[in-house]
């Protein structure tokens, strides 16, 4: 029996290895976001006013967030260098992230950030230079796998045996 459910497990490079799958297959697979991923950048206005002799600087800052939510579908977008892959959530030019297999996570696809520390990475998004937490460097791809079991059986009734004699 098969389920009507997705059945989502974490896209892995030894999954990648053993399809072996090209750019053109990879585009037809439906990925799928681990956990919420948030991309933030602070956007300041500075407006400087001189009065009576004076300077006054008024700052305000704005913050820019994208969401992606657990479970949101992205497409293959491209695969810049080996086992890099670019996944865009978004129909917007140049908006994807890149996700590749890390070790520490059993080799799951995460994703990736231009550099790591403990509370943040930096990632580009559309061109531009996002912070996203550290708790989105475990956010993972993963797809629907759906596995038909087939069984075969060769059935044969036994018509019994009766004592001759």
């Amino acid at each position: 029996m098969s389920s009507c459910g997705p059945n989502l497990k974490y896209f892995t490079e030894d999954l990648y290895d053993e399809y072996n799958w090209s750019d053109n297959e990879l585009k037809r697979i439906q990925f799928y976001v681990s956990q919420d991923i948030v991309l933030y950048k602070g956007i300041s206005d500075n407006d400087t006013k001189i009065r009576d002799g004076k300077i006054r600087v008024k700052s305000d800052q704005k913050v820019e967030e994208i969401v992606i939510r657990k479970g949101t579908p992205g497409v293959f977008i491209q695969s810049p260098k080996e086992n890099r892959f670019a996944i865009s959530f978004d129909d917007g030019r140049g908006q994807f992230l890149m996700f590749g297999p890390n070790p520490k996570a059993n080799g799951r696809f995460v994703l990736l950030a231009k550099d790591w520390s403990r509370r943040s990475g930096k990632v580009s998004y559309g061109g531009q230079t996002y912070e996203t937490d550290s708790s989105s460097a475990y956010a993972a791809l993963m797809v629907d796998i759906k596995r038909a079991k087939k069984t075969k059986y060769k059935s044969k009734q036994a018509d019994g045996q009766r004592v001759r004699g």
